[in-house]
Parts: C-alpha cells; sequence; structure tokens
C-alpha cells in the first residue's frame, strides 16, 4: 500500500549541466504516479573534492531517517568512483550503460555527458521561461514584487556583471534571480536594503575590481564622477563592509565567465543547503536529549 503522505527526496546529479540524468530519472519515475518527489538537481560537480560535498550532505540525509533517490551520469571516472561512496541509494545511468556500448563499438568513448531530449522537456521549458521572465522583470531592481519566490539575490554595485549572470541562471539552471543594485544611499550603511532584508539566507555578494570597474563604467559615462576611480574605490570598499556584516558569500566577478560566476553560486547555495541540514539536525537531537 502506498502512504499518500511520503515524500522521496530525489536529487540528479552531473559533471555537466544534469539535463541528462533529470531526462532519464524522470523516465522512471512517472511510472509511479501515487508517489510524490521532492526534486533537486546539482549541476557541474567538478571534481572528487566535490562530489564529496555532494556525498556528505545525502549522507546527513540519511542520518536523519530520510531515504534519497539518487540518480547521476557523471562522467569523469573520479568523480562517479566518489559518488558511489554515498549510503544513499544511487542509480549510476553512465555506469550501467557506457561500458557495455564501448564493447560493442570497440572504442572508448569520450566519457562527457551530453544533453538529451525527450521525457519532461516540455515542462522544463515551461519551468524556465517562467524563470527567464521573473529574472527579466526583477533585473537592477526595477520590481520588488514577489521577493519570496526568488532563489538566488545578488547584490553589488552596479556594472559588476549582477545581469548577464542572473539571465544565465535563469536560462540554464531555472532560478528565479533578483539582482538588486547598491547605490549610494544604501552603501552609507551596512545594513542590508530593506527591501531584501528578510532574505539575507538568499543574497550573494558580486564584487570586481577598481579598475575594471572605472573602465566598465566609462564605456557607460566617460569621465562622470560615476566612472571616476575614487567613486568606483568607495562603492567597492562600502559593499565589502556590508557583505562582510551580514557574512554573505562573495563572487569576484573580474576574472570569471559568467559560467564560473554561475557556478559557485550554485557551490554557494550547495553549501548553504548544507549547513541547514545540520542546523536541523542539530536542533532535532539537542530536543530528543531535552
Amino acid at each position: 500500500m502506498v502512504d499518500a503522505e511520503r515524500v522521496v527526496p530525489v536529487f540528479y546529479l552531473s559533471d555537466s549541466t544534469g539535463i541528462s540524468a533529470e531526462t532519464m530519472g524522470n523516465a522512471l519515475l512517472i511510472q509511479f504516479p501515487d508517489t510524490t518527489f521532492e526534486k533537486t538537481t546539482i549541476p557541474f560537480i567538478a571534481d572528487a573534492a566535490q562530489a564529496s560535498e555532494v556525498v556528505e550532505m545525502l549522507d546527513a540525509l540519511v542520518d536523519e531517517g530520510e531515504h534519497p533517490l539518487v540518480f547521476t551520469t557523471a562522467a569523469d571516472d573520479a568523480v562517479r568512483a566518489e559518488l558511489a561512496r554515498t549510503r544513499a541509494p544511487i542509480i549510476d545511468f553512465f555506469e550501467m550503460h557506457m561500458s557495455r556500448v564501448e564493447e560493442i563499438l570497440g572504442q572508448r568513448g569520450v566519457r562527457q555527458a551530453h544533453r538529451l531530449h525527450g521525457v519532461g522537456d516540455i515542462k522544463r521549458y515551461n519551468a524556465r521561461m517562467a524563470a527567464v521572465e521573473f529574472t527579466i522583470e526583477h533585473d537592477d531592481g526595477q520590481s520588488l514584487r514577489a521577493l519570496d519566490r526568488s532563489d538566488v539575490i545578488l547584490l553589488a554595485p552596479s556594472r559588476c556583471g549582477k545581469t548577464p549572470t542572473s539571465m544565465y541562471l535563469a536560462l540554464q539552471h531555472g532560478f528565479f534571480v533578483a539582482n538588486y543594485p547598491l547605490v549610494d544611499e544604501d552603501l552609507e550603511t551596512t545594513e542590508l536594503p530593506r527591501p531584501v532584508r528578510e532574505y539575507a539566507d538568499r543574497c550573494i555578494g558580486i564584487t570586481t575590481t577598481v579598475e575594471r570597474l572605472t573602465r566598465i563604467r566609462n564605456e557607460r559615462r566617460p569621465n562622470s564622477r560615476y566612472a571616476s576611480v575614487e567613486q568606483c574605490r568607495w562603492e567597492l570598499r562600502q559593499a565589502a563592509r556590508l557583505f562582510e556584516t551580514h557574512d554573505l558569500p562573495v563572487i569576484d566577478s573580474s576574472a570569471r565567465s559568467v559560467e564560473e560566476i554561475s557556478t559557485l553560486i550554485l557551490q554557494s547555495r550547495r553549501a548553504r543547503m548544507r549547513a541547514s541540514i545540520s542546523h536541523a539536525a542539530g536542533t532535532t537531537r539537542r530536543g530528543t536529549t531535552a
């Protein structure tokens, strides 16, 4: 008999976008229409060290009595071997099929996850379009409506790379992203701006170098106070104080691509998820002891 109230945590793991794991996993899960699944995708697991962090998170859920179901399409041998160490049930699509295909073809595959199209694509597309619409609406602080729906809120002085990062996260990962520009009024205090104050756990700071910020601003407003070295230095210094005061994750965009910045944001969210699980576990243990 199916437990109607049971919710099964499902994780899709990948050293690429995670789309293949989602597609193949969903093809199996739709065969269980009476079961409720809570799905999480963790893409871009770059090496064994990051895979180890994911294993710790999964094992923490197991320790709490959860029984997560894990699908992975990681192609990298070291990443795949590390993920296999988890005590959570794991279904490794790559390991299950790749060796057999290589045997039949008589050659070794490149072992890189590729994008598959099929089950779930329409739903995924619609979800990402909704994320894009939200992100456009909340670009550069244009709208403060429904910030509670945001997955991430990027904070930074103007021209630090908030908008392209926001759009990439929306398009590639379906994240609802708001980005909020820190203006002089915000930077005169170390308090978070009032509109985002209650969402500090979703905020991530973006910074850059004075030289890069000055150059970019000069392209927009040549020889202005806005683009001056003094103004850029002051804004970045004040923003750093604000980020430090609230212990926000901070990413330097000066020498990183949008893809790299987005990956760091994903890693930051993962770290916060682990911290939240650890905190909840500690609270539960203290309550049980009491």
